[in-house]
């Protein structure tokens, strides 16, 4: 389901080993202890800072902001793979560190005061704050850290791959943890163990109030005991949540988050689709939204409130790596696992018109995995890229040395002409007929169809150009539109043939493409990798990526592994926007920075309790 301001921190929910050992055991004495990690380097804020920059400290507290997400919900554990969770639950999160939302793969001490890890980086451990206390008082130990990598990974064994390198997580100290990895080298690992999301052991091996055990693995409605800046107020199942904040937090003053979380309630109402939430935001029901839509963008805003100033429209710039958006096509399934039919599914996509004639020219197409970064390939593979991919070039398609991969363009009709021949080429060489109007397979006479899956309507303007130019080939293509919850599910187990989809997509990439793209993952139901990707090729260049010993090398490997997965052609890629469009009705305040990697709305801005009165006067007069 599509949901607003719903993720706030970049939270892996960390799933490890079974079992933990509590062997005595100290850190390497040689190791520094470090109040931060960066994945690209330094980090920009010193161990005596006392602040973000992109934050106002003095921000004052108070008010309730309304939002919005689409769908429904029936969970309030975000660490089963069960159900549909609520939306924002991250707001109730504390980690062992915390993200910047303005540097890329960068996190500070939050929980852990710090961490220190060897310079092979066979282990990473963090050291606990003597203050980090859960919201009911009680003191986070080194026993809730071992027990939150065992239960998360129970509860969800798909995202066990991203720390399948992990061996053991030990109690070393009264207030130490000592995770130990399975081999030296991977430099991603220490950052992702501290993006930890810590839970009470206490809490979760007790009995609910219904005198049932509690179970992580499964869904539950009883608002869970956290560690974080707000608390589960009130909940009306499936259709709104209100969180307040934690006024006695016992991280409010730490420099990770002084000037943040700054409402004391956030509540979200559910919106069957995005129609009615427009409307809600119109209306003065929705204070804030971060729009998807080009046309609403464009054209949608043209109202009195806005030429009068009462609802706000803002363009964040963002310098992130794009996420990977596209039409995925799930190779499970026969059809899909050819690849002639694969790259004519992707000719046949006019994105051009699309952009031109639907999203207003604001969108720029996505011609990397690594869109907008130096990850990004670039002319043919040379160097050190090059020696990678030599290594599996009787498993990779020619082009992947001899063209840099462009997704196809369609300028005008006469490359539409060309594209759509050369997809009908790539069919027929694949054993796909024209019979009367319909492509059919000359050995198993099958129809050529393809179920396109999706729960929001909008994305029919999308996808109707594109299912023309598919039908002109002989394809047969349905649109189905499923309620979020179904939608949810269906993707979950991968009973779809194509779905739009986007990868988050990071400058330091690194145990996560195993979840994206890794053979592993491709049968772990609820994982990231929706194509079903198992190419031993593939497999082999994440694991270069993971163990780069240094930045050129990663570079080198990033590039190798993007030609791949695009000349493969397991996603169609789309489009981008490299800014963040925010409308809000003018009640609020907000820093003079913004973060660059993230909005940023419910961390840094606050209510304006003066700028709340004049609106509701100005409404008043209307």
């Amino acid at each position: 389901m599509r949901q607003t301001f719903a993720t706030l921190r970049v939270v892996v929910i960390s799933s490890l080993c079974a079992a933990a050992f509590f062997a005595p055991a100290t850190a390497e004495p040689d190791a520094p202890r470090r109040h931060a990690i960066s994945k690209l380097g330094d980090a920009r804020f010193a161990a005596d800072f006392k602040h973000f920059d992109w934050v106002d400290p003095a921000a004052p507290k108070g008010g309730l902001v309304r939002l919005a997400a689409t769908g429904s919900f029936d969970n309030l554990n975000p660490y089963t793979i069960k159900g549909s969770p609520a939306p924002a639950l991250g707001l109730i999160d504390a980690t062992l560190f915390a993200p910047s939302l303005d540097e890329p793969a960068t996190a500070y001490a939050f929980i852990a005061e710090w961490v220190s890890y060897p310079a092979d980086y066979a282990s990473a451990t963090f050291g606990l704050r003597a203050s980090a206390r859960f919201a009911d008082g009680s003191l986070i130990t080194p026993e809730d850290v071992v027990f939150s990598f065992e239960e998360q990974k129970r509860a969800s064994p798909s995202i066990a791959i991203y720390y399948r390198d992990v061996t053991a997580v030990e109690k070393t100290g009264e207030r130490q943890v000592t995770v130990r990895f399975a081999k030296a080298g991977n430099r991603d690992l220490p950052y992702l163990v501290s993006l930890l999301s810590i839970i009470p052991k206490a809490y979760w091996h007790a009995k609910n109030g219904s005198g049932e055990p509690r179970d992580l693995a499964n869904t539950t409605l009883e608002p869970p005991l956290s560690a974080g800046p707000y608390r589960i107020k009130t909940v009306d199942a499936g259709r709104s949540i209100t969180y307040e904040r934690v006024k006695d937090w016992w991280a409010k003053d730490l420099p990770v988050n002084l000037g943040q979380y700054n409402f004391d309630e956030i509540r979200y109402t559910m919106y069957r689709d995005d129609l009615p939430q427009f409307e809600g935001l119109k209306a003065g029901d929705i204070d804030l939204t971060e729009e998807n839509s080009s046309k609403r963008w464009a054209t949608g805003y043209d109202t009195p409130a806005v030429r009068d100033g009462r609802l706000k429209k803002v363009v964040l710039e963002r310098k992130t790596v794009a996420d990977l958006q596209g039409f995925v096509l799930n190779v499970r399934r026969a059809k899909f696992a050819d690849l002639r039919v694969r790259r004519a599914f992707a000719l046949a996509y006019d994105f051009e018109s699309a952009n031109a004639s639907l999203f207003y020219g604001l969108y720029k197409r996505i011609n990397s995995v690594f869109e907008n970064s130096e990850l990004a390939q670039q002319g043919l593979p040379t160097g050190r890229e090059l020696a990678i991919l030599e290594h599996h070039r009787d498993k990779l398609p020619p082009e992947v040395f001899t063209t840099p991969y462009k997704a196809p363009v369609n300028a005008n009709g006469d490359d539409v002409r060309r594209n759509l021949r050369e997809a009908a080429r790539l069919l027929a060489e694949a054993g796909w007929k024209l019979d009367k109007g319909q492509l059919r397979h000359t050995v198993s006479g099958e129809a050529l169809t393809a179920e396109f899956l999706n729960y929001d309507t909008q994305f029919d303007r999308i996808v109707l150009p594109y299912k023309q130019n598919l039908e002109k080939l002989g394809v047969r293509i349905d649109i189905r539109i499923v309620d979020a919850t179904l939608y949810e599910k269906r993707v979950k187990t991968f009973d779809f043939d194509m779905i739009t989809d986007a990868n988050v997509m990071s400058y330091a990439p690194g145990n996560e493409l195993r979840e994206f793209w890794g053979s592993a993952a491709a049968s772990k139901e609820a994982s990231r990798n929706r194509a079903g990707i198992q190419n031993p090729a593939v497999d082999a260049i994440i694991e270069d990526v993971i163990y780069a010993r240094d930045r050129p090398e990663l570079i080198a490997a990033a590039r190798a592994l993007d030609r791949v997965i695009l000349w493969n052609q397991y996603i169609i890629p789309q489009w981008y926007n490299p800014t963040a469009w925010v409308a809000y009705w003018n009640k609020f305040g907000r820093p003079t920075k913004h973060p660059s990697q993230d909005p940023g709305v419910l961390t840094t801005w606050w209510y304006d309790a003066s700028a709340a009165a004049k609106l509701e006067a100005s409404h008043a007069r209307k």
